[in-house]
């Protein structure tokens, strides 16, 4: 299947971004669906080598931490997390005791430190109450963070595992576009939790395919789109914060390719990050020197957000197997219905 016109990365992954690595810890067995999906900016110290960051709430129905200080001070400081909704506190709490140990300073000599935690309900088919995710988890899926990719990736994995996508499975997709900017190539990579919309809205590549497959597994009605989700976007264009948030908001025109209408109850946020321009702790001098790419320019990267914004969530859902998760519930893999999609 292919979405859009731009020429993919080498992955189609938000690792073809130079310097970004995601990493997963999976929670899979009978009622327990969860995990810990990690994004890591570059490897290095993040807290002292920042990067040039934006958020942008689509709908605001979401329990995320760090938003507040990245929309004030246009940088990420922590590794990014992706959960679900009752452990971002305890994700949270790891992040924070991952940056003190890595620098004793915070808190002591210098300020505090700002965690970045994302989230999405997965409570249908995961027992949400009981809080299996751990900070030995989030410490997990940090250390075993990566810049390969794979099939294995996407879909239910990590904090994916339990989500559900237009009454379907859904999960974790990523994709990647690259762009060329005064004969430059640049990679604009997307990350997508998936855990939103109506199956009667389903939209395929242009295609109308969600009523088709309510009536094929018997679905009467579709329930209101009270789901979530949360998009990471990476690029090495050396833009600005600002500009990174212009790129954020064209996330929503990529979701509503699939047929999303942002419903009351949906907790839809975008985290944008650049490694391009990175931002030292502790500045040498008061006027910093960076490079900036004309706002004229950024044309080709806001195509490059919505095609690769489509393509993770329909990756997310094409990826994931079937699941059946606590109480019995069920959730179809996009999978099964490839040959409807074909058809139309």
């Amino acid at each position: 299947m292919r979405i859009g016109k731009l020429p993919i990365g080498k992955y189609n992954a938000i690792v073809d971004v130079p310097g970004v690595k995601v990493g997963h810890v999976t929670l899979s067995s009978g009622a327990v669906q969860t995990g810990v999906t990690a994004v890591l900016p570059h490897s290095r110290n993040l807290f002292k080598e920042k990067v040039p960051a934006a958020a942008h709430v689509i709908n605001g129905f979401g329990k995320t931490v760090g938003i507040v200080q990245i929309e004030e001070l246009g940088q990420i400081e922590t590794p990014i997390i992706l959960t679900n909704t009752l452990s971002v506190g305890r994700c949270s709490e790891a992040l924070v005791e991952y940056a003190l140990k890595q620098n004793p300073e915070i808190g002591r000599t210098t300020g505090t430190v700002n965690p970045v935690v994302a989230e999405c309900n997965d409570g249908y088919l995961n027992d949400i109450r009981g809080l299996y995710v751990s900070k030995e988890h989030v410490w997990q899926a940090i250390a075993q963070a990566d810049d390969s990719w794979s099939t294995e990736k996407e879909g239910a994995v990590g904090a994916g595992t339990g989500m559900s996508c237009y009454g379907l499975k859904g999960g974790i997709g990523s994709a990647s576009r690259v762009i060329k900017i005064d004969n430059e190539e640049y990679v604009v990579g997307i990350l997508a939790l998936t855990n939103f919309g109506r199956l009667e809205d389903l939209i395929v590549n242009g295609k109308r395919v969600g009523p088709a497959i309510q009536s094929q597994i018997k679905q009467k009605d579709s329930p209101p789109d009270q789901g979530s989700v949360i998009a990471v976007l990476a690029t090495n264009l050396p833009v600005s914060d600002r500009q990174l948030g212009r790129m954020a908001r064209r996330v929503s025109a990529g979701l509503a390719r699939t047929g999303t209408y942002i419903g009351h109850g949906s907790g839809d946020i975008v985290l944008a990050f650049s490694t391009a321009n990175l931002i030292p702790h502790e500045f040498s001098q008061a006027v910093r020197k960076i490079n900036i790419i004309d706002d004229g320019a950024l044309e080709g990267s806001f195509q490059a957000v919505v095609e690769g914004s489509e393509e993770s969530v329909l990756k997310s859902m094409i990826r994931a197997k079937s699941v059946t998760g606590r109480d019995g519930h069920h959730r179809y893999s996009l999978q099964e219905f490839l040959d409807l999609i074909e058809e139309r």
